[in-house]
């Protein structure tokens, strides 16, 4: 076998479908959030405007945060020192788990090194410990929560989209005896849409069946403490496990679970994806914790967020441009295929300054490419008015579809 070639054609078969990711090389300047430099494409740093960035509330630029982050740095150095059960079990880590715990009104918490590794790591080990479990999951998930289940090696039930009564259906099919869990997400991010939390507990209760809630787009951006949409919505007490990013809203890097005290202590034991690997560094948790602890007590980030997103669709809605309609921060702009959505990116980052990435096949389905924007706190008006007026010179100049104007 020739590998290369193999390797190859695997390749140029992205490229063929216009869905090859190109990284652009960006450098954020500090304090000075969504500003950054780009080095792609042309000699030296060139300023843009960032718009896609999961940092939602510009955390990973708060003084705070950084601040924290430093003196950390000074206090205990850079690295863990190893897995949590062999000398990488910091006192910051033990300080962040009761954060979250707390924050989510739970017994406990447990940190993974990303939200990625703390979906595939506690669905594949609870369902491993579950004999006999059948998991339901809603058809648009995150690769990592299905990776997760496919790893657990159980039965799955894949029900529509927030589609209550197939869900239902499922479970009434299902053997009564068998143990059940219903994984789903609270906001989705590439519709930005979010999931019927109340209506899924009622059908756990009815049906025996314990719950896992995906807060990865909600943490510290809904809720009166950034507890989520189950905060917001006054569930989070019925919901098994809750689980959530570092790395977006809270603005530096890790995952985790927060849930009763025997199934955390049942995921801290059993989890290969927790037990085998080095814990998140100090520097990073002490950074987490600040945020935590900052968005706990203050509004204004998460209120300047839902303030932006709210004006960027309105004017979207005003040029005529093609903006998805969400009840959530945010704001994608449907182009329907995955060559356009390249260009537009591509003219928006060379011309404008504008870096905005296209979202493709497979993290959407194809035909329903889109560039993604999510603005926060430190965007402002007059920004948001380039970028549309951009965009809107844009669509003339490729002669893409609009809507009517609202």
């Amino acid at each position: 076998m020739n590998y290369t070639q193999v390797f190859e054609q695997a390749i140029d078969r992205l490229h063929s479908e216009g869905r090859y990711r190109v990284f652009i090389d960006i450098l954020r300047n500090k304090g000075m959030f969504p500003n950054a430099r780009c080095f792609a494409g042309h000699n030296g740093p060139k300023p843009i405007t960032v718009w896609c960035s999961n940092d939602y509330l510009a955390m990973g630029q708060h003084p705070k945060v950084i601040a924290a982050m430093e003196e950390a740095l000074h206090d205990v150095g850079a690295g863990s020192g190893g897995t949590r059960n062999i000398g990488g079990n910091t006192h910051y880590h033990v300080d962040l788990e009761a954060e979250l715990a707390d924050l989510h009104g739970k017994e406990g918490a447990l940190l993974f090194t990303s939200g990625y590794v703390s979906n595939e790591a506690t669905l594949a080990t609870l369902a491993k410990i579950l004999p006999g479990c059948i998991i339901f999951s809603d058809e648009l998930n995150h690769a990592s929560m299905i990776a997760g289940i496919r790893n657990s090696g159980c039965e799955k039930q894949v029900f529509r989209h927030n589609d209550v009564a197939h869900l239902r259906e499922l479970l009434e099919a299902a053997d009564p005896a068998a143990p059940k869990l219903i994984a789903f997400e609270s906001v989705y991010s590439m519709d930005g849409d979010v999931g019927p939390i109340a209506e899924i507990c009622d059908l756990a209760d009815e049906f025996n069946a314990i719950t896992y809630c995906d807060e990865v787009h909600a943490v510290g951006m809904y809720g009166a403490r950034g507890g989520g949409i189950t905060e917001r919505d006054e569930v989070a007490h019925r919901v098994t496990i809750i689980e959530g990013t570092l790395g977006k809203a809270f603005g530096v890097m890790g995952g985790y679970v927060a849930a009763d005290k025997v199934i955390i202590d049942v995921i801290r034991s059993y989890a290969p994806g927790f037990i085998f690997t080095t814990s998140l560094s100090p520097v990073l948790v002490a950074g987490v914790l600040a945020s935590v602890r900052h968005l706990k007590q203050s509004s204004v980030e998460r209120d300047g967020q839902q303030a932006s997103a709210a004006t960027l669709k309105r004017l979207m809605r005003e040029a005529s441009l093609p903006v998805m309609d969400t009840v959530t921060h945010i704001v994608p702009l449907l182009v329907g295929d995955p060559v356009k959505a390249k260009r537009i990116s591509d003219i928006l980052l060379a011309e404008y300054g504008v870096y905005v990435q296209p979202i493709n096949y497979p993290t959407v389905p194809r035909g329903t490419e889109r560039l993604r924007f999510t603005p926060g706190p430190s965007h402002t008006e007059a920004m948001m008015v380039e970028l549309v007026e951009a965009l809107a010179e844009i669509w003339n100049r490729l002669e893409l579809e609009k809507r009517e104007a609202a």
